[in-house]
């Protein structure tokens, strides 16, 4: 009785004393993350990068990828706001995990494959450079804590298998750069190990995790996020991928042809294991023997470009079926690094797979993230459950030619769906300007191109006549023309000799070279093939000289206006100076203009200009 009035009095007397201490402003509410508008806000509490808790750890995963014979760690930091450690508060993570953060190899002369031989033979032998390992513990990065921090989330990096402190060896796109993330989420969901160092057993828990994991990044870090969603892993609500490579063969060949990503002539996949190799210096010659020296060396075949197992082990579009996680792409119509079509495949799939969806198209090249409202919404409503209705918002969201990238234009879904596919013919007179017209007509011939690496695609273009390149151009637009969508290419010629480089590119002309052009105002798209594939991606046959194929193939997608008074031309030749091998000047392609016809998807379904007679 005693005992039980005491509970009861001193149970009063700290009521009264915490209602003391608030109403005197000694006591202080507890932090938490402010929701407004559908967003998660700034919180000054959370907003002091000096008592953020910063720490690493290392993550046991389920593979051994280094042959030592003990599971691979993943490297992991964590940057915390103070009150998950004071207050007990648990909170939702963005999580990136990049090959990069350790450092790359130099790129001197040498490390890329020399592109100057015939089509069907082997490279000269290159280079192959060291990656010196930068960093210091705890920190991986900073990147994403100044953004995500302040609005109460925590920020999780790790460097991918055989970069930096992570064990293992780099695959680039093998299982294991899939598998790892996924054993880091899973960590922060109480299913995998965490240690304190990299060969101990003291054990690290997350604690402070909701269990809630958004990922996201750029390029390479780009590509991470959909390689760990194509697992399933619990956990991972939501993903935006900015500018990904979703599958190495569509990297690194088109459409059977050896074809480099912008920027970087020469580079193949072997390339790129060299470039981020920067894990534990002792496991590098195994590595290069099993993974560059066998697995790559075998599978990449830069004889015939052809699809195989070892590509198809590479492409994210083969192993979506697991995935459940929201994805909002963002990508540039004008990145010929990592192209557009990368996110548009796995958009398209996403969507038809019922999962909730968006994608942020710009105008601009290589990177580039939605707004950072856009981002806001998707993890708000994903990771702290708010129910904001962003899976209600627009499916697509395009920056117009002249618009700020943080003022994009909604439409109901990408392509535009008011697009058709509009036919456009080819009339002789390509070596100087041919005509494009929607008015098909016959016996129109047949008209030939000699290929010289040398001469470069824009040069092509402007030239008023080229024995190098045939052009199809339509009469002046009349009315603004906006394509929306993937255009098409059908094509029927034939080669002088049994292998050719096949390179098209649509063009808004007159050409501009004036110093403030912009991105948009000469190239609207372009494709490359090897005409040896004509019937299959996944065997090539030599050509019959003087023989003709018909073959056809998709450009890259776009979303673009062309402005009334541009004429729309159909640039076809042979080696792209920036983009395929150079075998020796010489070769001749002969193009059946009645075999051949453009596919553009024009919103509105019509395309307004003076027919050419």
């Amino acid at each position: 009785m005693i005992n039980s009035i005491s509970k009861k009095h001193w149970g009063l007397a700290a009521f009264f004393l915490v209602f003391s201490l608030m109403a005197h402003g000694q006591m202080a509410e507890k932090a938490a993350p402010i929701i407004e508008d559908g967003e998660a806000q700034v919180v000054e509490a959370f907003s002091d990068p000096s008592k953020w808790i910063r720490h690493d750890l290392w993550v046991e995963t389920t593979f051994d990828s280094d042959g030592d014979g003990k599971l691979d760690r993943m490297h992991v930091d964590v940057t915390r706001p103070e009150q998950t450690e004071s207050e007990g508060l648990k909170l939702p993570v963005i999580y990136e995990s990049s090959p990069y953060y350790a450092g790359t190899a130099g790129l001197d002369k040498g490390v890329f494959w020399d592109v100057k031989h015939e089509l069907g033979e082997p490279g000269k032998p290159r280079k192959h450079p060291e990656v010196t390992r930068l960093g210091e513990r705890p920190i991986i990065s900073n990147s994403q804590i100044m953004t995500w921090v302040p609005r109460g989330y925590i920020v999780v990096h790790s460097s991918s298998p055989g970069t930096g402190l992570s064990d293992g060896a780099p695959t680039v796109g093998g299982d294991n750069e899939s598998l790892a993330p996924k054993a880091v989420i899973d960590w922060l969901n109480g299913r995998a190990k965490g240690f304190t160092e990299r060969d101990g057993d003291k054990e690290v828990k997350a604690y402070w995790s909701t269990g809630k994991v958004g990922m996201t990044g750029t390029s390479y870090n780009g590509t991470i996020p959909l390689a760990a969603a194509t697992t399933g892993a619990d956990g991972l609500e939501a993903i935006i991928p900015i500018a990904p490579n979703t599958s190495y063969y569509h990297y690194y060949r088109s459409n059977g042809l050896v074809r480099s990503p912008g920027g970087y002539l020469g580079e193949d996949i072997d390339v790129l294991y060299d470039f981020i190799h920067s894990g534990d210096e002792s496991k590098r010659a195994r590595n290069n023997e099993v993974v560059r020296d066998t697995e790559m060396k075998n599978g990449q075949d830069r004889i015939t470009g052809d699809y195989n197992d070892f590509w198809a082990g590479r492409d994210y579009l083969n192993d979506m079926e697991p995935m459940k996680a929201a994805l909002l792409m963002s990508h540039g119509f004008n990145d010929w690094n990592v192209m557009p079509e990368h996110s548009y495949r796995i958009y398209k799939k996403a969507k038809e797979m019922g999962l909730p969806t968006q994608i942020y198209y710009h105008q601009n090249g290589h990177g580039g993230p939605p707004p950072i409202s856009m981002m806001n919404r998707w993890f708000t409503r994903y990771l702290f459950d708010v129910e904001n209705g962003v899976e209600n918002d627009p499916k697509a969201w395009i920056v117009r030619e002249n618009d700020n990238k943080d003022n994009p234009t909604p439409y109901s879904d990408y392509p535009n769906p008011d697009a058709q596919d509009i036919t456009l013919y080819l009339q002789k007179g390509g070596l100087q300007f041919g005509g494009l017209s929607s008015k098909k007509s016959k016996n129109k011939g047949k008209e030939t191109l000699v290929d010289d690496h040398n001469v470069s695609g824009a040069d092509l273009a402007n030239a008023e006549s080229s024995q190098n390149r045939l052009l199809y151009v339509t009469a002046p637009l009349t009315e603004d023309v906006h394509i929306s969508g993937v255009p098409k290419i059908k094509i029927k010629l034939a080669s002088s000799k049994p292998a050719a480089n096949l390179s098209v590119w649509v063009v808004s002309l007159p050409w501009s070279e004036a110093l403030n052009s912009k991105i948009t105002d000469n190239i609207i798209t372009r494709g490359w093939a090897d005409p040896q594939n004509h019937s299959s991606l996944t065997e090539s046959k030599p050509l019959v000289p003087g023989k003709f194929y018909e073959m056809e193939f998709e450009l890259m997608p776009d979303d673009q206006i062309i402005p009334k008074g541009q004429q729309i031309g159909l640039m076809i030749f042979s080696s792209d100076k920036e983009f395929t091998l150079w075998p020796n000047p010489g070769t001749e392609l002969t193009v059946d203009l009645d075999g051949t016809e453009l596919m553009l998807p024009i919103v509105g379904g019509s395309i307004d200009f003076v027919e050419h007679d």
